[in-house]
């Protein structure tokens, strides 16, 4: 799928990450062959525990979720999703349950279908969802005196600009999208050199997470935002 880069104005082609939850296998598998082409991949999961764990290996362009689950509900999912992440969401509910898109909704969902649909209704759906989120409609990010105006590329710290280079602005928009939880260094270096270049520095992604973290942390030795999970990758830190 083509998305347009905010950072770059072009257009960039990418793979884009599904997270399908639903403990119905045989409608799982159904909707992941509606959904699943040369340009978008779906992680099916059944239970709540396989998606919380696809959400720290991967990151995910949007979210699938079913409400009722064997081991509890997508509206938890949902719930701690939001604490963090700006990523869109759509439910499944069951024709009867409106305080379930109710709450969904309320909780940030955005938006619902109800059981039983049709697969071509669910697709346009979430195609429609992939081209919002391509188009990084979340341009602007206020947090902790920090003020991040991606559409803009305006930058400010306590109210005072910070010049950040293209990919700069690249890697803060993933962390602080996906704040609280750990992008692995290969989803982060997959996600930053989009310009499908065969080789990349090794050093390259910590070369850039610490002059990130000079021109935005007070003490860049004892980073508060932008930290390293050691073995994995890194975290913006959710206060």
């Amino acid at each position: 799928m083509l998305f347009l880069d905010k950072m770059t104005g072009k257009g960039v082609l990418r793979m884009r990450q599904i997270l399908l939850l639903e403990d119905d296998m045989a409608l799982g598998q159904g909707i992941r062959f509606a959904l699943q082409n040369n340009d978008v991949a779906v992680t099916l999961c059944a239970t709540l525990v396989q998606a919380r764990q696809a959400l720290e290996d991967s990151v995910f362009d949007l979210l699938v979720l079913d409400v009722n689950l064997p081991d509890g509900s997508g509206l938890e999912l949902l719930q701690e999703v939001r604490r963090s992440r700006l990523t869109p969401i759509i439910l499944l509910t069951a024709n009867d349950m409106e305080t379930d898109i109710v709450t969904g909704l309320e909780s940030g969902a955005d938006d619902y279908i109800t059981k039983p649909f049709s697969l071509a209704v669910l697709r346009a759906r979430v195609n429609a969802q992939l081209r919002r989120q391509a188009g990084g409609e979340q341009d602007l990010v206020e947090l902790d005196g920090f003020s991040f105006h991606f559409a803009r590329m305006e930058f400010k710290k306590d109210g005072h600009p910070v010049e950040l280079s293209k990919t700069e602005q690249k890697l803060l928009r993933l962390l602080v999208s996906n704040r609280g939880a750990t992008l692995s260094r290969g989803t982060l270096v997959d996600r930053l050199w989009t310009d499908g270049a065969e080789y990349v520095e090794e050093n390259a992604l910590s070369v850039t997470i610490k002059r990130l973290r000079n021109k935005l942390e007070d003490n860049p030795s004892k980073p508060k935002y932008l930290k390293t999970v050691y073995g994995v990758g890194y975290t913006w830190a959710v206060k």
